[in-house]
């Protein structure tokens, strides 16, 4: 892809025409985060952070991104020398701001004693991660898949930089997660340590006295950049950048302040340190994710391709606000200030943004590895208040029919085996062998077959939940 006859780099810095950019001294900055899984996400939002705290003072926090899988991140940044925009669109209006923060990406693969090297260097202390609910390795129990630990993540990366900090008396390390799982910082520390017990056991004391898991809660929509955004971005700015990301104004990062040996000031650039980020966490997986997968698959079967399209389907629109005020929003407890009706209502507004351009199809897609924090711990609290979901349970029977090939290829990690068991099943037998105690996803939700057929299954097409989905 040709966009421009000048790229985004170092030489052509002083001619990006953007609203706003870094002003430090990159060179003069030392690397102190490096973080698995660059994505546009990661960029948008953790290093859009840390480039406004090292902008307001804060120094030696510059980043080294770390692909696990594909080298197309570190094509598309490498020769820009790191540096890449962030544009904020909403209606008519657009922002664009040229971002510093990233040193330089390497594919883990082809680059393991580099990247070993960094992890294990005295100026790196904060590890932080985007690499989507999967790139944890965890089996349908929850327990580490070892083979899949040791084939494709990053726990031998840090285990071999754990032992060099053990052995030359370094500080431990902030392992940060950025994911949408359920306390995420624990479900990391849980996940580490089963690994160091397998395969580095003299370590796991080093370990849990001097390396922290803080949980966080993230929030930003940041749809995937199409081509076409990045012509139109070359043609505003002056030069091509292929690395570009495109986002909503809204951001949101509330982060537990426990921390092995310093961190950015990143409160300082708006976000939220606090002690306890339980309820915002609950919040943004039961009601901002579960809404948007519960978009995803009804918007996709109503034939919509875009969020905005799907909130704005005066059938969906309803399912939607009760799934988030009536089914998800009761079961939360907030924290003193939190309202849960204007983030509701916040949402709606977000998800309504057409500037956006936020594909269902990429919502959508990995649902086994998101449904069960996003859907079953709502559908499981209000079973034990025997409150009932309609607008999850309609979501469900949508996510049945993606399943079964109604939009296309199932994109998922267990995709052959989902696809198989959709084929030709009606809705109770796609219920049990999904959810059953012999399921697919046994384990992911405390229900018994009985009331996985009367729940899900055809015969629970009681009038209301015929009518609303």
């Amino acid at each position: 892809m040709n966009l421009h006859p000048e790229r985004a780099c170092r030489s052509t810095l002083q001619h990006i025409r953007v609203e706003d950019r870094f002003g430090y001294d990159r060179d003069a900055q030392a690397t102190g985060i490096v973080h698995f899984g660059i994505g546009a996400f990661h960029r948008a939002h953790q290093a859009w952070y840390t480039d406004r705290a090292m902008d307001a003072g804060d120094s030696d926090w510059m980043i080294l991104g770390v692909s696990l899988r594909s080298a197309g991140v570190s094509l598309e940044m490498n020769p820009q020398d790191g540096l890449y925009t962030v544009t904020e669109r909403s209606g008519t209006s657009m922002k664009s701001r040229l971002v510093g923060a990233v040193r330089d990406v390497l594919l883990a693969a082809g680059e393991s004693d580099r990247l070993i090297r960094q992890l294990a260097s005295p100026q790196t202390r904060i590890v932080t991660f985007t690499v989507t609910e999967k790139g944890y390795c965890q089996t349908q129990e929850g327990t580490l898949d070892f083979a899949l630990a040791d084939a494709t993540s990053f726990y031998p990366y840090l285990t071999a930089a754990m032992r060099i900090r053990h052995a030359t008396g370094g500080e431990g390390l902030t392992l940060l997660s950025c994911d949408n799982l359920s306390h995420n910082g624990r479900q990391l520390k849980r996940l580490m340590r089963q690994y160091l017990e397998a395969r580095a056991p003299d370590l796991l004391a080093w370990f849990d006295n001097e390396c922290r898991c803080p949980s966080t809660m993230v929030d930003r929509i940041v749809p995937a950049s199409t081509d076409t955004d990045k012509v139109e971005l070359a043609d505003r700015i002056g030069v091509e950048d292929r690395a570009a990301v495109f986002t909503e104004p809204f951001s949101q990062w509330v982060i537990e302040d426990d921390f092995a040996s310093g961190r950015p000031r990143w409160e300082n650039v708006g976000a939220q340190l606090v002690a306890d980020v339980s309820s915002f966490e609950t919040a943004k997986l039961r009601m901002l994710n579960g809404a948007h997968s519960a978009l995803a698959y009804l918007g996709l079967r109503a034939g919509h391709e875009y969020v905005h399209e799907a909130i704005d389907d005066p059938n969906l629109r309803p399912i939607v606000e009760r799934l988030m005020r009536d089914e998800a929003a009761p079961t939360i407890c907030a924290s003193p200030g939190q309202d849960l009706a204007a983030y509701a209502s916040s949402l709606l507004d977000r998800f309504a943004n057409s500037a956006l351009k936020h594909r269902l199809i990429q919502i959508a897609m990995d649902g086994s590895q998101k449904i069960p924090q996003r859907w079953l711990a709502t559908l499981e609290a209000n079973r034990e208040l025997d409150r009932p979901c309609p607008s999850l349970i309609a979501s469900l029977k949508a996510w049945f029919d993606h399943l079964r090939g109604q939009n296309g290829k199932v994109e998922d990690p267990l995709s052959e085996r989902l696809t198989e068991l959709a084929k030709d099943s009606s809705n109770t037998a796609l219920a049990l062998s999904l959810f059953g105690s012999r399921g697919l996803l046994a384990g992911t939700w405390n229900i018994s077959d009985d009331e996985v057929r009367h729940r899900l299954g055809d015969a629970s097409d009681s009038p209301t939940i015929a009518r609303i989905s």
